[in-house]
């Protein structure tokens, strides 16, 4: 059954409950990395394997994703600032117990490339924020995996 979700704004990656906090440093240059994030809404399921389905909604104002398992998100895109931020929150999902969540990612110039620093926040029900304190491990391969094929995705164009 899909909840609507608290209406938080950027900000909440600071102060949000639950924040895992996530980077790496990658050979694509940031302005390809922005792109890929917030342009390329539908390629997500081509990098970041739990994503099974990514489209852009309300020309490009949000995002509609789908993961492995059956998990859905209604998203509204907070900010687009290129090639650095793309930040947006959730409206929507069927996660039991989330009240709010907010992803950020945040992209910085290392030599020719880009360091992507991914920050995962959320509030919620005292059972789901114990569940995503166990599933930082599972966050943080995921994170690795997606970021490491962007890169390859990307040198491959």
């Amino acid at each position: 059954m899909a909840r609507r979700l608290r209406p938080v704004e950027a900000g909440f990656v600071r102060d949000a409950p639950v924040r895992h906090v996530f980077a790496r440093n990658i050979a694509a240059a940031p302005e390809d990395v922005f792109r890929a994030l917030a342009e390329d809404v539908p390629g997500w399921s081509e990098w970041f394997t739990a994503v099974t389905l990514a489209r852009p909604v309300r020309d490009g104002a949000g995002r509609e994703i789908g993961l492995r398992g059956g998990t859905r998100f209604e998203e509204t895109v907070l900010v687009t600032k290129e090639p650095e931020l793309y930040v947006y929150r959730v409206d929507v999902t069927n996660v039991p117990g989330a009240r709010a969540l907010v992803e950020e990612w945040r992209l910085a110039p290392v030599g020719t490339g880009t360091r992507v620093c991914w920050t995962f926040a959320a509030d919620g029900a005292a059972p789901f924020l114990f569940a995503l304190r166990l599933a930082r491990p599972g966050l943080a391969r995921a994170f690795r995996e997606a970021v490491t094929a962007l890169d390859r995705r990307l040198a491959a164009r």
